[in-house]
């Protein structure tokens, strides 16, 4: 439910819904039979909240926001460090959150879960705790973030697919259904095989984005550097900061495999 002027439209909150008084609700707002609004959270405005969703202390929920049915926000994190402290989970603005996603709070480690706006997050998906979600987010069914993973803009994760915890997705990158993510995807990457390996650059959806034919070519290039050259990461990485410091999307590949805690994925054999 998206609406367009929100300035003095009533919420609509069925009487079988249960709705903390201390909530925090916004202007347009609907919440469906059976819901459960806790305290110590905010509901943007024009969200419309389904049957049986729960929003737990600590849930901030942007402004047009669909949470499907049986979702979960805001639950303590399934980390046995946590000790009760007041942390948040946050969804941007436009986001919808499909059917039984659960996302939890975060820890001292970061004090915040976050999903950025305009994000899809389709059925069964779980984001652990402390993970950062940026904006234009495609996670499909039951993809599974453990604690502390960040996924960049504009990544696409396909279905059944888990996430190592302290991972990274880097933007503009996509990632297939079904695998095992225990390396860094670095961006505007494709990422397939078993295991996981780099296969090629995200083209197509580069081309739908509006990147120039020039700039991804660009793009493979650098890539072609660093995995196929016959130079170590390290070194192929070097040589590709030498050669194409002039593009700002080479310039974000390198940085990201730089400050790579974990290592990022190998090439396909």
């Amino acid at each position: 439910m998206i609406i367009q002027n929100l300035e003095n439209v009533e919420s609509v909150i069925s009487p079988l819904a249960s709705v903390h008084p201390d909530a925090v609700i916004g202007e347009g707002v609907r919440i469906d039979p059976f819901a459960v609004i806790e305290a110590d959270v905010v509901i943007g405005n024009g969200v419309h909240i389904q049957p049986h969703v729960h929003l737990c202390p600590g849930a901030r929920i942007g402004n047009e926001c669909v949470i499907f049915t049986g979702a979960s926000i805001g639950a303590v994190p399934q980390d046995l460090k946590f000790g009760g402290e007041n942390t948040l989970a946050i969804i941007g603005d436009r986001t919808m959150v499909r059917e039984y996603v659960t996302v939890h709070r975060g820890t001292l480690a970061r004090r915040r879960t976050v999903v950025g706006s305009d994000c899809l997050l389709m059925a069964y998906t779980h984001v652990a705790h402390d993970c950062i979600v940026g904006d234009h987010v495609i996670l499909a069914n039951a993809v599974q973030l453990g604690g502390h993973v960040e996924v960049d803009d504009w990544a696409i994760i396909g279905g059944l697919t888990g996430v190592h915890q302290f991972e990274r997705v880097g933007k503009h990158a996509m990632v297939g259904a079904g695998f095992r993510v225990m390396k860094d995807v670095p961006p505007f990457a494709l990422a397939g095989s078993q295991p996981l390996a780099f296969t090629g650059i995200n083209s197509i959806g580069l081309r739908r984005r509006g990147f120039s034919e020039e700039t991804i070519k660009t793009i493979d290039d650098v890539y072609r550097l660093i995995y196929q050259s016959g130079y170590n990461i390290g070194d192929g990485t070097a040589k590709a900061g030498e050669a194409f410091s002039h593009c700002e999307e080479a310039r974000d590949i390198i940085e990201f495999i730089r400050t790579s805690k974990r290592g990022i994925i190998p090439t396909a054999r």
